[in-house]
């Protein structure tokens, strides 16, 4: 993908340093400006046609300012510098109607980042529109050919995308770099009996060059969407629950919520005043990991300029903190963990089987390999969604089953975590493999 007039990073770094400037010289005790330069290509295909062809090129300016404990934010999307000037000018505006909050403000200078490592984050994808509908047409052909019962897709979808983002505050920090994301992913149909199934697969990755097997992703959308033809209902029951790493990792950011700092002064969260509990089974420890080489959840500096750091949040099942930006860190007597705008690559660790000793462990009891619905409540940790998947019997792989729900508490079902699996799910930025729970209830019709 050929572009013109792609701004460099030194361009960026002085409409952040002009918007500061500003700041400084029209009252403001303290800002930050964030800028960031994103162009993308996508494309999705649905049988052998052309459905969508979507070119993105954005650019946006955030700058907050604080006047004493006084609060003002805007933004624009035009990098000129009369733009520039007038944002500054509506944050002040904002900043002195607002009401004073002793919490407000930069975090510690001295948490900023100084060094910023490479994560070899930017892995741009120079392919035009005509080669990604030819990628996106052969993964879905791949899928198609697999069996006469694949008789229709919801498409196949080819993206790009690249980013340079500049951040700065007026504690000195100036830090930017350019990351890029690709995926490939296609959904189709199933259909034997009278009865039509769907499923899907996708890739992700920062290298191009690291994505799955074009055709590959089509033939596992088929074959996951064959596997569940024919499903039925189960009855109502208590059995152990496995859940695909996709969906083990869902579990994993309602943990993250629960102890995000926004949850936790609010008073809105089942794991309330968590910190020292053990939450987990002493086999298990998440560790956050934010420097691993080319990973989706990598990044140098969080939201704010701070550092971002390996830590170690649960250990041996017991929790030892918060995730925090600098205001819930205030609200709540702490200090930032660096996490303004989430986590980066929480890794899940603990001994892992693979498929066949997983399968050996669970038994008797439901793979889950879909869910749908929102049926968690992030005060209660009540849990109970709608699930789709494959029942299994004697440590087998037996008929496929939908229409069931799966329910428990948030806290109990990760108490009642028995085992991992060794397939491990990296494309977002939490990591995670299979997860067993010991037991759960299942309803059916």
């Amino acid at each position: 993908m050929t572009e013109v007039a792609r701004p460099v990073q030194s361009e960026l770094e002085q409409v952040v340093g002009q918007a500061l400037a500003l700041a400084r010289r029209r009252g403001a005790s303290a800002a930050e400006a964030g800028v960031s330069v994103a162009s993308g290509l996508s494309v999705t295909v649905r049988l052998g046609e052309v459905e969508t062809l979507e070119y993105q090129r954005d650019r946006s300016l955030g700058v907050t300012v604080y006047v004493g404990q006084r609060k003002g934010s805007a933004s624009t999307a035009n990098l000129t510098s009369s733009a520039v000037e007038e944002t500054v000018a509506k944050a002040l505006s904002i900043a002195s109607f607002t009401a004073e909050d002793v919490f407000a403000g930069l975090p510690d200078a001295a948490l900023m980042a100084r060094e910023l490592p490479d994560l070899d984050l930017f892995h741009p994808w120079e392919i035009e529109a005509t080669e990604a509908i030819g990628l996106a047409k052969k993964c879905e052909a791949a899928g198609l050919a697999v069996d006469p019962r694949i008789r229709n897709s919801e498409g196949a979808s080819v993206s790009t995308h690249r980013k340079l983002r500049v951040f700065g505050n007026s504690h000195g920090f100036v830090g930017g770099y350019p990351s890029t994301a690709h995926s490939v992913s296609c959904v189709v149909l199933g259909q034997s009996d009278g009865d039509m199934e769907r499923d899907y697969w996708y890739t992700a990755a920062r290298d191009w060059r690291a994505l799955e097997d074009i055709e590959d992703v089509g033939r596992k959308a088929a074959a996951r969407a064959l596997s569940r033809l024919g499903a039925d209902k189960l009855t109502t029951r208590k059995a152990p629950v496995l859940f695909a790493p996709e969906l083990a990792r869902g579990l994993i950011s309602h943990f993250t919520g629960a102890i995000g700092g926004a949850a936790q002064y609010r008073r809105s969260s089942f794991l309330l005043d968590a910190a020292g509990q053990a939450i987990f089974p002493p086999a298990i420890s998440l560790a956050e990991r934010p420097h691993l080489p080319g990973a989706l959840g990598s990044a140098p500096f969080d939201g704010e300029g701070v550092a971002t750091r390996d830590r170690d949040l649960v250990v041996d099942g017991v929790l030892t903190g918060y995730v925090l930006d600098a205001y819930s860190a205030r609200k709540l007597g702490l200090s930032t963990t660096g996490n303004a705008g989430g986590v980066h690559n929480l890794v899940v660790l603990g001994e892992t089987l693979d498929s066949g000793a997983l399968l050996r462990r669970l038994g008797t009891g439901l793979l889950v390999t879909e869910m749908m619905g929102q049926g968690v409540n992030p005060v209660t940790g009540d849990y109970s969604r709608g699930a789709t998947g494959f029942w299994v019997e004697g440590a087998v792989v037996g008929r496929p089953v939908h229409e069931i729900t799966v329910a428990g508490n948030l806290r109990d079902m990760y108490r009642g975590i028995v085992a991992l699996g060794d397939d491990m799910d990296c494309r977002g930025a939490i990591h995670c493999g299979s997860m067993l729970i010991e037991q759960m209830t299942i309803a059916g019709g």
